[in-house]
């Protein structure tokens, strides 16, 4: 029996019969890359569609903000916390099929992304062998078309399945959606569920070697030993983001426990005692100087939760 005064989410929440684990106070910090963020009112890991529905629904009438994360590796959380639900997808959404004559993977978005191109290699093919290394879910790699100017993951896409807020569960071919640098159509409030993405046979020699190779590139260009959310801005047309960071002099800046990385500048690390805060103002900062000296508005690629 639940209390006369437990609103409709707590009900449900607290219901032996909800398909998930609930959190309540979680410190976000625990479950993004930078390792920063204050509480979320609910930290939900849903295991079903049913369940994911269900808690949705209850939020949009229950006027819940609520929000669905992958691993957080594109994410900073304020150090407030987030007054809401922040969903995160478990059991039914991690599962990796491979369909052999289709030639194509059905993927849960809550699978990490680094899984499925590793699960390619052993199979000998070709297709996402550019996503190596990279840290995030297949949904958050979805929502932000992981990759680079010359290989993306929307590319290989050839149905998405998604839970829209209103409309319910949807399934859409890969060129229905549009996919920009960096960017997808999803609304913000529509959650990725699962995908297909096509691949074709290749000689494991030469998926090695590419492997290899941009997996080199990466450690040697990126600031891998301390948390970061990746690249914090999306490089402008014909530039990077990187470049005119450097170039106002803000390579190696340093404000509280957050830094402009000694190795690429578009990243901003957290040396161990960062808060959302300082890594904001290191975000603010970067996007004054080089507006300042070159009149380019820097778009930040990183998520922001919790902040007014």
């Amino acid at each position: 029996m639940t209390a006369r005064h437990t609103s409709p989410l707590e009900a449900l929440l607290v219901d032996d019969a909800f398909d998930g684990d609930v959190y309540p106070a979680e410190p976000m910090a625990r479950h993004t890359m930078y390792r920063i963020g204050g509480p979320a009112r609910f930290y939900v890991q849903v295991a079903s569609v049913g369940a994911l529905k269900h808690l949705v629904e209850v939020c949009e009438t229950s006027g819940v903000p609520w929000v669905a994360v992958g691993r957080g590796s594109n994410l900073l959380v304020s150090d407030e916390g987030y007054p809401g639900v922040v969903v995160t997808l478990g059991r039914d959404f991690r599962t990796c099929r491979f369909d052999e004559d289709a030639k194509r993977f059905c993927v849960g978005a809550g699978v990490p992304l680094s899984s499925v191109v590793q699960e390619a290699f052993r199979r000998s093919l070709a297709g996402l062998e550019f996503a190596v290394g990279t840290p995030g879910t297949v949904g958050g790699a979805l929502r932000m078309n992981a990759g680079s100017r010359d290989e993306w993951i929307g590319s290989r896409v050839v149905s998405v399945t998604t839970l829209d807020a209103r409309k319910g569960l949807m399934r859409r071919a890969g060129d229905e959606i549009s996919w920009g640098y960096r960017s997808s159509s999803f609304a913000f409030d529509e959650v990725i569920v699962e995908c297909e993405l096509s691949v074709e046979p290749a000689d494991p020699f030469y998926l090695r070697g590419k492997m290899e190779a941009s997996h080199t590139r990466r450690k040697k260009t990126q600031p891998l030993s301390l948390p970061s959310c990746g690249s914090v801005f999306r490089n402008p047309e014909g530039d990077s983001a990187g470049r005119l960071i450097e170039a106002v002099g803000l390579k190696g800046c340093t404000i509280g426990g957050a830094q402009v990385s000694e190795v690429h500048a578009n990243f901003i690390v957290n040396k161990g005692t960062a808060t959302a805060r300082d890594v904001m103002d290191l975000i603010e900062l970067a996007r004054y100087k080089v507006y300042e000296a070159y009149g380019i508005e820097l778009q930040p690629e990183v998520r922001f939760l919790g902040f007014s």
